[in-house]
């Protein structure tokens, strides 16, 4: 349990789980998501536009100019494949560690990662120029002959890592999903839901040997996704790690980048969880300020680390006594483009701090806007270390990037695509795991031992 506090309010019997965590299911949605789903979807169909515009255009429309060949196509793309870390952390690893505090929240987390992941995946697409050919990235028996595609390529490495996180969470997502389709199956009154749910839950009867074959099968899956989450945004800081320009040849990215994934994923599922809690009021019961506050937690401490790593950059920097690496590091707080590193600094050292103090861990409106502000300095991270082209070895090369209306188009409109998924899941499928729930309630209240 959450230290001595109660993981479900409300004295809830078993019939009242599944009556609140099945309502947004079966009833029309209310005021809150129509208005969220339609400020979701406008965007998403003005990224659509935007996309279509680059695509036909050339990349020439967004910021990446000469020597800065990387622009925000590969800044976002790291961004969200981090946001999707809070996911696996809090499904398979919290799981494998017995953390019942995790059930109340580990579906909506699982969601969002393979929602962030999918959002994430098209944007290296995108950089390539011609997204038409996407194809050649994969190594299939083709009619080109000798020609293969460059294992030695980082862009390969992200095809690679991100295919395999998408395929293992999005069947981590849906195995846990099955006894509670069966569930949604069995109070359908409409036989076209009753057959789609049916197909979902995949014949599920909730025996002795469906339940023994599913604790067994979702074991496996935490035990292989818990490496993932490791090893995916590794492989992202591998992009930047393994090329030898000054400021980014660093052994310190792998396990810095794994805590920024981490730090900017928990700040994204408060983000989501609040304003759940706003649009589903049922949902509080079960989403509480307990589990929040321990999100909080993690998001202060983890901030503490990505502000440890921001400074022993400088340090191993200065210790190399490498001029080059110490211009790199100076420039980028220091440079004509240092207002961005302040902003990083700011964002996901400072405005955490707060957390230190209880009422602030426990106030939604703080934690909502402190989880904002977190995941703007965890784009600008990413921002100031592919910045860092702007400065290249030739004096006559340097220049400084300049956002354009692509840019902030297609950043903005991928928060509508993540959005308008996000919104269909929480009106399509149950946002929070009935089976993991109900036996975390306490048995001998009126009600709370007995099954519907």
């Amino acid at each position: 349990m959450l230290g001595r506090s109660k993981l479900v309010l409300g004295d809830k019997s078993f019939k009242d789980v599944t009556e609140d965590i099945c309502e947004p299911l079966e009833k029309l949605p209310g005021k809150p998501w129509l208005m969220m789903f339609g400020a979701a979807k406008t965007t998403l169909l003005f990224y659509f536009g935007v996309l279509f515009y680059i695509a036909y255009t050339g990349m020439g429309t967004m910021g990446v100019s000469h020597p800065i060949m990387w622009g925000t196509d590969i800044v976002t793309f790291v961004f969200w494949v981090g946001i999707g870390h809070a996911g696996t952390l809090i499904s398979a690893i919290l799981f494998l560690f017995r953390q019942k505090w995790r059930t109340g929240i580990a579906r909506a987390a699982e969601a969002m990662t393979v929602f962030a992941v999918m959002t994430a995946g098209i944007f290296p697409l995108m950089h390539t120029g011609r997204p038409w050919l996407a194809f050649w990235l994969f190594p299939y028996p083709n009619q080109r002959g000798p020609l293969w595609v460059n294992f030695r390529s980082p862009l390969l490495w992200d095809v690679f890592a991100v295919s395999t996180y998408a395929t293992v969470s999005i069947v981590f997502w849906y195995v846990g999903l099955i006894p509670d389709f069966a569930t949604v199956r069995d109070r359908a009154k409409n036989t076209l839901r009753k057959n789609i749910y049916g197909a979902l839950s995949m014949g599920w009867r909730g025996t002795n040997r469906n339940w023994r074959h599913y604790e067994m099968v979702y074991l496996l899956l935490a035990g292989l996704s818990t490496p993932l989450v490791l090893s995916v945004h590794t492989i992202v800081s591998f992009d930047f790690a393994v090329a030898n320009l000054p400021g980014w040849h660093t052994t310190i990215f792998p396990p810095y980048f794994i805590a920024g994934a981490i730090f900017s994923g928990f700040a994204m599922v408060v983000t989501l969880m609040t304003l759940v809690r706003i649009g589903f009021p049922q949902i509080k019961d079960y989403i509480t300020l307990d589990h929040l506050e321990v999100m909080n937690k993690i998001i202060m401490t983890t901030g503490m680390m990505v502000g440890y790593a921001y400074g022993s950059e400088f340090f191993i920097a200065w210790y190399s006594g490498v001029e080059f690496e110490k211009f790199a590091f100076v420039n980028r707080a220091f440079g004509p483009m240092g207002w961005s590193y302040w902003i990083m600094v700011s964002c996901n050292v400072i405005s955490p701090q707060v957390f230190w103090f209880k009422k602030f861990r426990r106030s939604i409106p703080v934690m909502f806007v402190v989880s904002i502000i977190v995941n703007i300095g965890m784009w600008f991270e990413r921002f100031v270390i592919t910045m860092s082209l702007h400065r290249d070895f030739l004096p006559a090369n340097w220049a400084v990037f300049h956002f354009k209306f692509a840019d902030v188009g297609v950043l903005v409109g991928s928060f509508g695509m993540f959005f308008t998924l996000f919104l269909l899941f929480l009106r399509a499928f149950p946002m929070v795991s009935m089976s993991e729930v109900k036996p975390c309630l306490e048995v001998g209240r009126d009600g709370g031992g007995h099954h519907e």
